[in-house]
């Protein structure tokens, strides 16, 4: 019998999993709920040793269609392998300060909601005997953790980013930079982050990623205070990434905050989407598997 929707979708509520202790149970529960609410699975790797078969989707390499098989069905399907990995997949997160901020109200905070992502990712590629490797950045390149396919591979990624601490700057463009020159076989890169620097310099680092023609995803992550701004009355905010804390008045601060937003999030929006990346805003309240969907059915 199938599983009650509603046991599904717990696993899957930022409310829920912010009662968990530990990144690990958390992505269990999201890969988990995932799974089980999804009717095939969102990608397969190719390698040397005969696994099964599955059925032909367009855009599938015709090397693999099994003719034999066509012969006796009159349908296509696809040889499928294991051991060997054909994807490498990089997940870069960002561990700048600007990553701790959580609104009143909300279960999660920006980094700990893309480290529940990345780690959700990473444990769906290594599912399908595929590639993932991590990246950690905020000024500079943090840590760095080199592509591998097997489950103790990414226990190993999983506890770099329970380790880490968010506490300095953002600076993407030369960051990125540095990235890229690592990324020696062509790739696909998630990029989780706020984006919460200068436009232009973050556009300069995404274009080295283009000019190595790899496969990039920008997920943009903020907190749901950031994107509406609903505080009210005289609010003292919080400086981060060595701004000073600052006392204003939000109401008469939402017009232009809104519109000055609108206009950051248009710039980075259009840029990607310019150089042939994927863009995919995302809210810290909105369930994982709107937010997994979203980005692998693409």
């Amino acid at each position: 019998m199938d599983e009650a929707p509603s046991r599904i979708a717990e696993r899957l509520d930022p409310r829920i999993l912010a009662r968990l202790k530990g990144l690990r149970v958390r992505a269990h529960r999201i890969v988990e709920g995932y799974v089980a609410g999804q009717h095939r699975s969102p990608f397969r790797g190719f390698s040397i040793e005969f696994a099964e078969h599955r059925e032909y989707v367009p855009g599938d390499d015709l090397r693999y269609v099994d003719w034999k098989v066509f012969g006796r069905t009159d349908k296509y399907y696809v040889k499928q392998y294991e051991d060997e990995t054909n994807l490498v997949c990089y997940l870069l997160l960002d561990v700048s300060e600007s990553m701790r901020y959580q609104g009143p109200g909300v279960p999660l905070s920006k980094f700990e909601y893309a480290q529940c992502l990345a780690a959700a990712l990473g444990y769906l590629v290594v599912m399908q005997r595929d590639a993932v490797g991590l990246a950690t950045f905020d000024n500079q390149l943090r840590q760095w953790l080199r592509p591998a396919g097997n489950p103790a591979h990414h226990q190993q990624l999983m506890s770099i980013m329970e380790s880490t601490r968010p506490v300095a700057k953002t600076a993407m463009d030369q960051t990125l930079h540095t990235i890229a020159e690592r990324l020696t076989k062509r790739s696909l890169v998630f990029i989780l982050s706020d984006c919460l620097d200068d436009p232009d310099s973050l556009l300069r680092g995404l274009k080295h990623f283009r000019h190595r023609r790899h496969e990039v995803t920008l997920l943009q992550i903020l907190d749901p205070c950031e994107l509406d701004f609903p505080f009210r009355g005289t609010t003292l905010f919080r400086g981060l990434e060595q701004f000073p804390d600052l006392v204003a008045d939000p109401p008469s601060l939402r017009a232009a905050y809104l519109e000055e937003l609108q206009h950051f999030l248009r710039i980075v929006r259009s840029g990607t989407l310019e150089m042939g990346m994927t863009y995919r805003l995302l809210r810290t309240d909105q369930p994982f598997d709107r937010a997994l969907t979203s980005i692998l059915h693409h």
